[in-house]
């Protein structure tokens, strides 16, 4: 089960210019950034005053965030729950059939990581996330 929304991610074509944008308008703090090659991104997480985390995600080119930004364009990427136990919410996602991207949780950002596909939840890309 979910204990709380641990960010929201943004896909941006420019991670410098978009975390100064949030600090300027928003008031965010960089908490830390970091490449994620495999996930073929550059990656900065900012807090607000009460806690709440922003992902801006910048895609390596090449890769298929690149592709998708092209696509797609800036925006809204995904939803992440915070869990207790990536691995277990993906068992016991899946014996209620919900159709998963990750069937085993990877490194991310900050912890252990698993997407769920959008198409079983209402057309939302959503991440579960063990931070550690």
């Amino acid at each position: 089960m979910a204990n709380r929304i641990a960010h929201i991610a943004i896909l941006v074509s420019n991670l410098d210019e978009a975390v100064k944008l949030y600090e300027d308008l928003f008031g965010t703090r960089l908490d830390m950034s970091k490449t994620v090659s495999e996930q073929g991104v550059k990656a900065a997480i900012l807090s607000l005053a009460d806690g709440a985390k922003l992902e801006l995600l910048e895609p390596l080119p090449g890769s298929n965030m690149a592709r998708m930004l092209e696509k797609r364009g800036e925006g809204l990427h995904h939803i992440a729950f915070e869990v207790d136990n990536v691995d277990k919410e993906l068992d016991r996602l899946s014996e209620k059939g919900v159709e998963l991207i990750d069937k085993k949780s990877r490194p991310g950002v900050e912890g252990m990581v698993a997407f769920i596909h959008p198409k079983s939840i209402r057309g939302v890309l959503t991440e579960l996330c063990q931070e550690d």
